[in-house]
Parts: C-alpha cells; structure tokens; sequence
C-alpha cells in the first residue's frame, strides 16, 4: 500500500515536472521565437548638409560645435564686398535703362502722332522697334538687379532645421564653394527608431501598433508606434560577378537564418531625462494589437513536419 502510493506521488510529480518543463519551453519559444520584439535597433536621424548658394570667404561664425539652432538662424556670414558692389552697378543699370526707355517711349510717341507725310511708315516702325528694344534691356536690368539683391541675402547662410551643429569643422577665413556643404546640422524634428525584426516576427504585428523602445543603459522607455515596414532589402544573390554572370551564395540546408527587415517606429514621446543621438543601440518591443499571432504550438508543429518531410 505504502510503495503503490510512493509511485503514485512519484508518477504525479513526474507529470508535475513535465508539464512546468513543457510550460517554460512554450514560454521560451514564444518569446524568443514568435514575440514581436528585437534588440537589434538603433537611433536614426535626418541630417541637414547645410551649403552656401553663393561662393566666398567666411567673414563670421556665429555658431559653436554641438550648439543648438532654430530653424532661419544665422550660421555664419560671407563677405559681401563683391555682392555689395554688383548690386550697386545692377541699381545704376536700371536707372540707365530707364533713362534710355523714357527717351525711346517719347520719342516713339512723336513720331506715332505724326502723319505719313512728316514721318513715313518704315520711321515709325523703326522709333517702335528702338522703344521695344530699350523696354526688354530695362526688363533685363530690374532682373539683373533682382538677382544682386539676392544674392546679397544669400551672403547670411541660414539653418533650415531645427536642430545641433555637429563636427563643426568651418572657421571664419575658410573659402566657402557654392553648393558644397560645409555644416552638418541634425534635424531635432526627425528622429526615429528603426529596429531590425526577423522575417517570421513580421507576421505578428502591423502599421500603427504600439511600440516600445528600450536604449542600452537607460532606464527610461521611449514610447513610439510601427509607423512602417521596408518593402525591400538589398540581395547578394543580384550581385554580377565575371562575364556578368550572377554570384549567387551558397545555401546551407540545414542552417537556415531568418532574414532582418528593417521596422521604423516613430517616436511618439521621448522622456526628459533621455538625450537622444543617432547611432544608440535600442530594443524594440511591438505590443500587436489586432493582428493576429501565431502560437509556439503551432511553429512546433511546422518544425516537427518540417523535420518529418526530411
């Protein structure tokens, strides 16, 4: 009697055993295998490559490495001798072509009031002809002048984000290029997440869930959402190799690794006591919400079979 209920317990805590060993194993796959979570991500940020639009030296800075500046700010300022000089000759320009119109226009008027026997029909064409001239050369110097005057605004580099110089590396007396950038600014406006999920997560979750995004060594959260999923990733297998012939990569049967597709969550509310950069490292947690997902039991029976066909 006394042995037959030693084996009973023993029987049952048996069964007790397997049942929290196949509980922790479909707790394990669940969270590793199917949950929609990575720690492979990383902070991303738009970059503003701020250039100048006319070229010249750099007569003043008036921000510093790592400052903070508002979008229309003034970065730094070019020397505007030669600018101020080509306005002043585009002003005198126009005065001249006006002049000049005022005098064509007039004399154009005489000589229409006249009658064919004071003056012939091919001399008014002519006086017509000197007046429309003398119209489009004072058209081409109030352009003329239009284009100084912008360029003489264009001497102010301004920002044209919100956000922090970064590897400032312009001194006043450096050479600035037209359109060679010379200021890095990271937009602040911008930031976002992209956490690298495996291909058979993609599945459990979709456009607009809740995400949550945890930065190594912080212990404060950022809360954001799926905002997209990438359509596509570069394949090595396209690669052309000699003769133009594809490089395609050998494929190991038995070790198969899921592909990573990039996420990109969008930051909804960052706390304050995190400074954000763009390279942190993140784990990215997508909490699904009516997309459904697929059970351990079921990726174990895929497995099994899996097995089985082989």
């Amino acid at each position: 009697m006394f042995n037959r209920a030693r084996r009973t317990i023993r029987f049952a805590l048996t069964l007790l055993l397997i049942g929290f060993a196949a509980f922790a194993v479909v707790g394990l796959w669940e969270h590793y295998m199917v949950a929609p979570w990575t720690r492979d991500g990383q902070v991303r940020v738009q970059v503003a490559d701020i250039a100048p639009q006319v070229p010249g030296q750099v007569v003043e800075l008036l921000v510093q490495d790592n400052q903070f500046v508002h979008k229309g700010d003034l970065l730094y300022v070019i020397d505007k001798g030669d600018y101020k000089v080509a306005l002043d000759l585009a002003k005198a320009d126009v005065a001249s072509k006006a002049a000049d119109l005022e005098v064509k226009k007039n004399e154009n008027e005489r000589r229409r009031k006249l009658t064919d026997l004071s003056a012939s029909v091919e001399e008014k064409q002519i006086y017509e002809g000197y007046y429309s001239v003398a119209e489009a050369a004072y058209q081409t110097a109030l352009a003329n002048l239009e284009q100084a005057k912008l360029n003489m605004q264009r001497t102010e580099v301004r920002s044209t984000v919100n956000g922090f110089v970064t590897n400032l590396l312009l001194r006043v007396g450096d050479y600035a290029n037209k359109g060679s950038p010379n200021i890095a600014i990271v937009d602040s406006d911008s930031y976002w997440v992209n956490g690298y999920f495996e291909e058979t997560k993609l599945g459990s979750f979709q456009v607009g869930d809740a995400a949550e995004v945890e930065l190594m060594g912080l212990k404060d959260k950022l809360a954001g959402h799926v905002e997209s999923i990438t359509r596509g990733i570069s394949s090595p297998n396209a690669t052309v190799s000699t003769q133009g012939l594809p490089a395609v990569e050998a494929v190991y049967t038995w070790v198969r690794l899921a592909q990573r597709i990039p996420v990109r969550i969008k930051i909804d509310s960052v706390p304050p006591t995190i400074t954000l950069a763009a390279g942190l490292t993140a784990t990215v947690i997508v909490t699904p919400s009516a997309a459904p997902t697929p059970t351990a039991l079921s990726e174990i029976r895929s497995f099994g079979n899996f097995i089985k066909d082989r």
